[in-house]
């Protein structure tokens, strides 16, 4: 996608190319704190909703283990994080609108038994999520138009990168202008039209890779964008007995796959059940895709957004509405207060 008239009328895109700059610009203060907190405490629980946790939360967990470290993070939905005791943790709650029923209602359980370690990561002053934190760090990327989250996911992610990295005593300033540069590449570069053709006739697009959000977060916007049945396959689930259900016609895009499950994959999925596979990986694959630029630690970012790319040109060849789901709401399940 590009700038041109094709792409430039909807929301979605536009946001969707912002998304090198908020990167390149990224700045966050008043991380201290938090960081002192979670190397005293040992202990991490990112949470939230939706877009708002899946990428940013996971994302940020694979990092840290990559990097080790003594901290212990793991990530729920907020109405499970209800059931748990978290005195002892530092708590990142994440909601782009503030507004999120489920987060509100943890966030507001652990206010009221006096939790000292609340910190909220939102777009907007004076919410609900906000008042009940201890502490918040509010985004720079603005307001968001389309329903779909994009560029709020990416800054969101980085309030966490900046956050696990600070942890484990390191720093993210010299990694951003690159993950800029090859963020803006992956959404502009040109997608293979039998990409296109293949996710826009599957009945089922299977998105499969590690559990770091990035597969994840495409599985949803594949809900929201290309309005398609979609299904995460973590790890090397899709060698696992999954292949029974599949169709012929169904698309599976492998996102940074484990090459030496390459082969396998071919042989059990390609030629014994049909299905179309393509990949998205700064590697050279067996498979046709979208090749990125490596950027290290944080390619992710750039699978998620050479994803975005192929989302928007299959979005745009079935003559969807990018900027307005029929169903999906800006605030998918928004707190009232009584």
């Amino acid at each position: 996608m590009n700038k041109s008239d094709k792409y430039r009328n909807y929301a979605l895109v536009n946001e969707m190319l912002e998304t090198s700059g908020i990167i390149r610009d990224f700045r966050v203060s008043g991380m201290e704190k938090p960081v002192e907190q979670a190397k005293k405490l040992k202990k991490v629980l990112f949470t939230g909703e939706g877009s708002s946790r899946i990428f940013p939360s996971k994302n940020a967990m694979a990092l840290a283990l990559r990097r080790g470290g003594s901290i212990h993070m793991v990530t729920e939905g907020s109405y499970q994080a209800k059931e748990y005791k978290l005195d002892d943790f530092v708590v990142f709650a994440s909601s782009n609108s503030g507004q999120t029923k489920e987060t509100i209602s943890l966030i507001d359980q652990l206010a009221n038994a006096g939790h000292q370690n609340l910190y909220a990561v939102t777009a907007n002053y004076e919410t609900p999520l906000e008042k009940l934190s201890n502490m918040s760090f509010v985004l720079n990327c603005g307001k968001e138009d389309a329903v779909a989250a994009t560029k709020s996911v990416v800054e969101q992610a980085l309030v966490y990168v900046k956050f696990v990295s600070e942890c484990a005593d390191r720093k993210i300033d010299d990694e951003l202008s690159p993950l800029a540069d090859a963020v803006a590449q992956a959404l502009e570069t040109d997608v293979p039209k039998e990409m296109v053709d293949a996710m826009i006739s599957a009945p089922t697009v299977y998105f499969a890779g590690r559990n770091d959000g990035v597969a994840e977060e495409l599985t949803l916007k594949t809900n929201e964008i290309v309005r398609k049945k979609s299904d995460f396959l973590e790890g090397t689930y899709l060698l696992h007995g999954i292949e029974e259900v599949m169709h012929k016609d169904d698309v599976i895009i492998l996102i940074d796959p484990f090459k030496q499950e390459l082969e396998q994959i071919r042989k059990t999925l390609g030629e014994g059940v049909g299905v179309k596979i393509f990949a998205i990986s700064s590697q050279k694959t067996i498979f046709d895709g979208i090749q990125i630029p490596y950027t290290g630690p944080l390619a992710s970012f750039v699978h998620l957004c050479a994803g975005w790319n192929l989302l928007v040109e299959a979005g745009l060849s079935l003559g969807i509405d990018l900027d307005h789901p029929v169903r999906a709401r800006k605030v998918g399940n928004e707190y009232k207060s009584e």
